[in-house]
């Protein structure tokens, strides 16, 4: 009797999990495109990928590509993108994985991000300025190594996430299990967490549209498979431990990546790179923009009262940045404040 009330038990558990998996996938709905332009659609090794364009095609070319997290997607540009399309011919892509491209159950390695830049910039975009945040830094320093890019902006870019942990991987990618995990991960609280810790300076400007939109992301089928190599450090292009860690596994993507160090890439990189920080940055803190401009000999702009993503909370200051310099063709002194303190 004691054991088929833990059966049941059992039972009745992973019920419960399954209905409310399903539940919360149907509440998701369908994501709609943040943006006003011409949504279109680029088909990479059978995966549908979908961006956005507006501006004018006389412009130069921009493209925006955001970071990874749980609910990562284009909205992430959500603040400025209308505003640099008077300017920029702007393009605002959404990751394989992520957003409304399509989330095939791969196994997501930083390789497939970098190549999957790379062939955008070549296929779509003419020479264009590319702006990548966090993570993403490093996969379009990894791109530009052999795609034309006029220009490289990086916010708060880094190539290490931690130790790689590839049994987290395993994990949220099981049935049932690993969507409960995720879904619990990604749920409106956990999102809200994030962005008051590591996204933005002052909690009063997360907006509730931007927690429902990343919580909506995070919910759209397959979304857990992206986000699973980036919880279990696996999208990681600078780890060395990542070599050793999958060494013992031929069959893994990632065994065959190549040592990747982002300060080194940078130094080598002929492509013309700035990057831009948040003052107050803690996740990926101001110190390490400092050694990565020091040696690289890059240009540095710090935006005050800012952390992780200081153009969604100062869009203002960023794009004046955008607009003022690259257009003039003038790159700032290292380390230059925005903000009331500037």
């Amino acid at each position: 009797m004691k054991a088929r009330t833990v059966l049941g038990a059992a039972i009745g558990t992973v019920g419960a999990a399954i209905v409310g998996n399903r539940f919360l996938a149907k509440r998701a709905g369908d994501l709609e495109n943040p943006f006003t332009g011409v949504e279109r659609t680029y088909r990479w090794r059978g995966i549908e990928t979908t961006y956005t364009v507006a501006g004018d095609p006389n412009d130069p070319d921009m493209l925006l590509c955001h970071g990874v997290h749980a609910g990562a997607s284009s909205h992430e540009f959500s603040e400025i993108f209308e505003r640099l399309a008077e300017d920029y011919h702007v393009y605002a892509v959404d990751l394989p994985g992520f957003g409304r491209s399509e989330r095939p159950p791969l196994v997501y390695s930083p390789t497939l991000y970098i190549e999957f830049l790379r062939d955008f910039v070549s296929d779509v975009t003419d020479e264009p300025i590319v702006v990548a945040s966090s993570l993403t830094g490093s996969f379009a320093v990894g791109a530009a190594r052999e795609s034309d890019i006029a220009e490289l902006v990086l916010i708060c870019p880094t190539d290490d996430t931690g130790t790689a942990r590839p049994w987290v991987r395993t994990l949220l990618r099981a049935p049932v299990v690993g969507t409960t995990l995720f879904n619990l991960l990604a749920s409106a609280p956990s999102i809200r967490y994030f962005y008051d810790r590591d996204g933005y300076y002052d909690s009063e400007r997360i907006d509730e549209e931007t927690v429902a939109y990343a919580w909506q992301s995070a919910h759209q089928p397959g979304a857990r498979y992206a986000p699973a190599s980036f919880a279990a450090g696996m999208l990681d292009p600078g780890s060395e431990r990542r070599a050793e860690t999958v060494a013992d596994d031929p069959d893994d993507p990632d065994d065959t990546m190549a040592e990747f160090d982002l300060a080194t890439e940078l130094a080598a990189l002929e492509t013309p790179t700035t990057l831009i920080w948040g003052r107050d940055a803690e996740l990926v803190p101001l110190r390490e923009g400092r050694d990565l401009a020091e040696a690289a000999d890059l240009d540095l702009v710090a935006i005050d009262y800012a952390t992780q993503l200081p153009h969604a909370e100062h869009p203002d200051e960023f794009v004046a940045y955008l607009t003022a310099e690259l257009l003039e063709g003038n790159t700032g002194d290292a380390d230059v404040g925005f903000g009331e303190n500037a």
